[in-house]
């Protein structure tokens, strides 16, 4: 459901430093539900394609200067890969001053260094959303303990509600959010389509398959989120007896599914603990 554009962001200006996959995948949502209208939204981009790209696309403008998006703009989101980070501070430092307000969704890199680079002062807000925000079932993380003021976690919040479930977190927990559901969809689609191949030998036609896959992940999980009963509960409310399902876990079992997928979890925290130090 669309928000009212009646609220605390009404008079104000996005900008996106960065307009990669992510970053189009919120302002997609952003303008969606309304939250603010596609001619208060910027972006920047090193890549003339892709401000090509989102301007056409999300009828919004672009800018190709970081310094003149933040001139323009009261809140920035930093959209970047880690490794740009120091020459987009660089960049934008000596214009970001305590009236600015910056949402960084970059992986790995604390506030501590965000602020480091940016000695005027701006609120910082460190989040990891996920890109499920595509289609408003984004999983995002904001760091509760953020330098700023608790209006500011509000707007982000604002910002976040039409994009999914949000949650607050310390910061010293945003590199673990980033290993679990930012890297996330990426496991889980590999297990879409692990599923959806099982179908396929078993003798299901590759869309049929494909749709029962999808569908059974998307369903099991709002099982989850609506009862909020124990993973291990809902599993025994299928498994029977010497049944089938029975008979799948044991294999999944042998595989180490549960390992693999703990230990994807942790590689991928620590590799954003390691990006931020880089």
């Amino acid at each position: 459901m669309a928000i009212d554009i009646n609220n605390a962001l009404k008079d104000k200006r996005l900008g996106f430093i960065g307009a990669g996959n992510m970053a189009e995948a919120m302002i997609r949502g952003i303008i969606q539900n309304r939250v603010v209208l596609p001619d208060r939204i910027l972006a920047s981009d090193i890549s003339g394609e892709r401000r090509e790209h989102v301007s056409k696309t999300l009828d919004i403008q672009t800018v190709d200067e970081n310094r003149s998006l933040v001139d323009q703009s009261n809140v920035i989101f930093l959209a970047v890969k880690p490794q740009a980070v120091p020459r987009v501070l660089d960049d934008i430092g000596a214009t970001m001053g305590p009236e600015k307000l910056l949402i960084s969704i970059v992986a790995g890199v604390p506030i501590q260094t965000l602020s480091a680079g940016l000695p005027k002062g701006p609120r910082i807000v460190r989040t990891m959303p996920n890109t499920p925000v595509t289609v408003m079932e984004g999983a995002m993380a904001i760091a509760s303990d953020s330098p700023a003021r608790p209006e500011d976690l509000e707007a982000v919040e604002i910002l976040f509600r039409p994009l999914g479930r949000t949650v607050r977190v310390e910061e010293k927990l945003i590199d673990a959010v980033t290993g679990l559901s930012g890297s996330g969809p990426a496991y889980v689609f590999m297990v879409l389509e692990a599923l959806a191949d099982g179908g396929v030998k078993m003798g299901l036609s590759r869309d049929v398959a494909e749709t029962l896959a999808a569908q059974t992940l998307m369903g099991s999980a709002k099982l989850f989120l609506e009862t909020r009963m124990n993973p291990g509960q809902l599993k025994c409310m299928v498994t029977s007896p010497g049944g089938t399902t029975i008979a799948g876990i044991h294999e999944l079992e042998k595989g180490g599914i549960r390992a693999s997928l703990m230990n994807a979890v942790e590689a991928a925290t620590k590799r954003s603990i390691e990006l931020g130090k880089g």
